[in-house]
């Protein structure tokens, strides 16, 4: 069993249960604020181990010339589709996670209720029955490829889709609220350009043309990479040896240009603001023996929790995360376990705003 002191305290590899805190429902935002960068902005600085509660625009005060944002500059789309099974018309939603073959529209997904959906049915979506899809493999207990029977050109199938699908927002905020139409705006960054995701960047969501541009005057750069989020970010994890929890993989492409701005800021000293858990997880899968970033294009199934030692990024910018997901146990790893649930404690009592929708951290 690995042993880390942190802070003069012993740290036997953490466990689930010590990522459990108590989040009343009230605080679990149910929408953005009306102005992006105007949420509240909780600052935890990690050598004095001070707490300041400031504005998401005052970023501005932190950062300064030469110092560079990494940013995700992936896409979600449309992924929820609801439609009926054939003979039945039992009532099944498929949440899309990946294609697998364009040219012959098969898809990666999950279904509910599963146990209705085996191989060989049909389903079908839309108020005309416009899009139909048949079960060709079972993948997981929930997971299905989909072979979707379209005779139109690919642009077409893509427009059925985006017409068709809804906002994939997490599970628990579902539950909590019905989709809406605004969603396909709110659960996206100002930046998102390479479509592929399931799941928003949401720390990234904080951020406004305006503000973005302040920060460029001030002479702060921002360098993207690609890392298309999945459902796995949200699934529960069912171990509560840490060590023994498999992520799901997803796509990474982070290219020379970010590298070589990244690279540059290290360089010269500048702070390396990683902006978002998604955003951490793609530079660590990607980092040279001399703690430099490297090119990549391929998958990621990096699971960072406490202890790790973090090679690329000086600060972050995330979210307030539920207790016992990922999330939560990658931000503690950067910022100090028991710091962070000492300003979780501190959230809740001063009524920030958490999850998706939520207020922002900031941690230098």
């Amino acid at each position: 069993m690995r042993i880390v002191t942190i802070n003069n305290l012993i740290h036997y590899g953490m466990k689930l249960s010590q990522f459990r805190y108590h989040l009343p429902n009230d605080l679990v935002a149910m929408q953005p604020l009306d102005n992006r960068d105007e949420s509240r902005l909780m600052v935890l600085n990690r050598k004095t181990k001070t707490i300041e509660h400031k504005m998401f625009t005052d970023i501005l005060d932190y950062f300064g010339d030469g110092d560079v944002f990494v940013i995700n500059d992936t896409k979600v789309f449309p992924a929820l589709l609801t439609g009926e099974k054939e003979k039945t018309g039992a009532k099944i939603t498929v949440f899309l996670l990946r294609e697998l073959n364009s040219e012959a529209r098969l898809w990666d997904v999950l279904v509910d209720p599963a146990r209705k959906i085996r191989i060989g049915n049909k389903l079908y979506f839309g108020d005309d029955d416009s899009l139909v899809a048949e079960v060709i493999d079972n993948t997981t207990s929930r997971g299905r490829t989909l072979r979707f029977l379209f005779d139109g050109p690919y642009d077409e199938f893509k427009k059925t889709i985006e017409s068709l699908g809804k906002t994939p927002l997490p599970e628990e905020l579902q539950a909590l609220r019905e989709i809406m139409p605004e969603d396909k705006d709110w659960y996206q960054t100002i930046y998102a350009s390479k479509e592929g995701a399931v799941a928003a960047p949401t720390a990234g969501l904080h951020f406004s043309r305006e503000l973005m541009k302040r920060l460029e005057l001030k002479g702060a750069s921002f360098a993207s990479v690609t890392l298309h989020a999945g459902v796995g970010n949200f699934r529960a994890i069912d171990v509560e040896d840490l060590t023994k929890h498999k992520m799901d993989s997803e796509e990474l492409i982070i290219d020379d240009t970010a590298v070589s701005i990244v690279n540059k800021a290290k360089e010269h000293r500048k702070q390396v603001c990683v902006v978002g858990t998604t955003t951490m997880k793609a530079v660590e899968t990607s980092v040279s023996i001399a703690g430099t970033l490297k090119p990549y294009q391929g998958w990621s199934n990096k699971f960072i929790f406490p202890p790790y030692d973090f090679s690329i990024a000086s600060s972050m910018i995330t979210n307030f995360h539920l207790p016992l997901s990922p999330m939560l146990m990658m931000t503690a790893a950067f910022a100090d376990f028991d710091f962070l649930m000492k300003a979780y404690k501190e959230a809740i009592n001063e009524k920030y705003r958490f999850f998706t929708y939520g207020d922002a951290m900031l941690i230098l």
